[in-house]
């Protein structure tokens, strides 16, 4: 039975979207097959572009120019694959746009770790990769890499970077030893009232509360004595901020001397010249991300490009760049003394000096909690 070269495109494709196929595969029998009979249909320019291109939504400012400059623009070079680009300021921000579009209109997004993963694998929207299409998922923390593995056996995210949530101190009012001296405390300073900031975020302001008031805050046990403490805190607060240029700024132009804050924005403040301290109290907030690859985006496209990223040299770059440890193992990989000098930065690859949040503690109170944020946030 003779196949119409209409059939026989619609079956390379569905080859192609399996991944049973590699991109230039597709594309040269595509054209093989288009070049035959002068072919050409809407349905096949669709199929073209978005083997030639693939979606990235991650965090803006010095974080994304790092991936940008060190990781996309390289791959691009080298493999004619574009990388289009879009930001977002918050996890919540992304995953209700995400939930909102048609599959593939979203590819590949930044995403905050295993708190976030789970919200994305209830949602329908998680894919399942391929891990044989990425060998250098060899070099990465298996520590980082479990916690995805016990919510779908079958990733769709790989670790890509770490870092935490500390408290930021503007040098020229707050010193080094009342920093260490006071710890969360200093969120929570009456003497900084009108100079207290904080990211706006329920994990944020209810992990932060908890230890304030003496509490696990992967195993609280009094959340009156929580909500007070995030009652208190706004009330000293001038600005609760939500994006990393945001918090950047507020503490370059001193407006806020002391917030807790993202350690890789911090150190890129640190190296501009800024007055700015930074500590990890005991028990602060730590996190992963990860490049996250969504249902309905070119896998193997998609595959090929987290592969290029976490290649030593290009996973090094970046993370010199961002100022987040990479998620290699440095027990595996030579790691440059920048990298080893990075806030956050485990050298055993045990991850085990970090505390991160248990994802499904988290995700069984997130909606009352975050309704009780809200409330608060608004003056209740």
């Amino acid at each position: 039975m003779k196949i119409s070269n209409t059939t026989r495109l619609e079956r390379l494709s569905e080859r192609y979207q399996n991944g049973d196929i590699s991109r230039r595969t597709f594309l040269t029998l595509t054209a093989a097959a288009a070049a035959s009979t002068g072919l050409s249909t809407p349905w096949m320019g669709r199929a073209l572009a978005a083997a030639t291109e693939v979606r990235f939504d991650g965090w803006g400012g010095v974080v994304q120019e790092a991936i940008d400059k060190y990781a996309f623009q390289p791959y691009t070079a080298k493999t004619g694959i574009k990388v289009g680009q879009g930001t977002f300021g918050g996890g919540d921000e992304i995953i209700t746009k995400i939930k909102t579009s048609k599959p593939g209109d979203y590819q590949i997004v930044h995403s905050s770790g295993v708190n976030y993963y789970i919200k994305y694998v209830n949602a329908g929207v998680n894919s399942e990769i391929n891990e044989a299409n990425i060998p250098n998922m060899k070099n990465v923390l298996e520590p980082m890499i479990e916690p995805f593995r016990k919510i779908t056996p079958k990733i769709s995210a790989v670790p890509y970077d770490y870092g935490t949530t500390g408290i930021a101190y503007n040098n020229k009012v707050i010193s080094d030893e009342e920093a260490k001296e006071k710890g969360v405390g200093l969120l929570f300073d009456e003497k900084y009232k009108g100079k207290v900031g904080g990211y706006s975020d329920m994990t944020t302001r209810v992990w932060y509360a908890a230890l304030q008031s003496g509490q696990d805050p992967n195993d609280i046990k009094d959340m009156d004595a929580v909500w007070a403490k995030v009652r208190e805190n706004r009330d000293l607060a001038k600005k609760f901020w939500s994006s990393g240029a945001e918090l950047m700024d507020l503490l370059s132009k001193g407006e806020i001397v002391v917030t807790d804050a993202w350690s890789g924005r911090v150190a890129a403040l640190q190296q501009q010249g800024h007055p700015i301290g930074y500590i990890d109290p005991k028990g602060s907030y730590a996190w992963m991300e990860d490049m996250l690859v969504l249902k309905g985006a070119p896998m193997a496209e998609c595959e090929e490009l987290i592969n290029f990223m976490l290649d030593p040299a290009t996973s090094i770059a970046v993370a010199e760049g961002q100022n987040y440890p990479p998620s290699l193992d440095p027990t595996k990989v030579e790691l440059t003394d920048k990298v080893k000098a990075l806030p956050a930065f485990d050298p055993t690859g045990s991850m085990k000096a970090l505390t991160f949040a248990d994802p499904i503690y988290w995700a069984k109170n997130e909606d009352a909690w975050t309704k009780q944020w809200d409330r608060i946030s608004k003056g209740a």
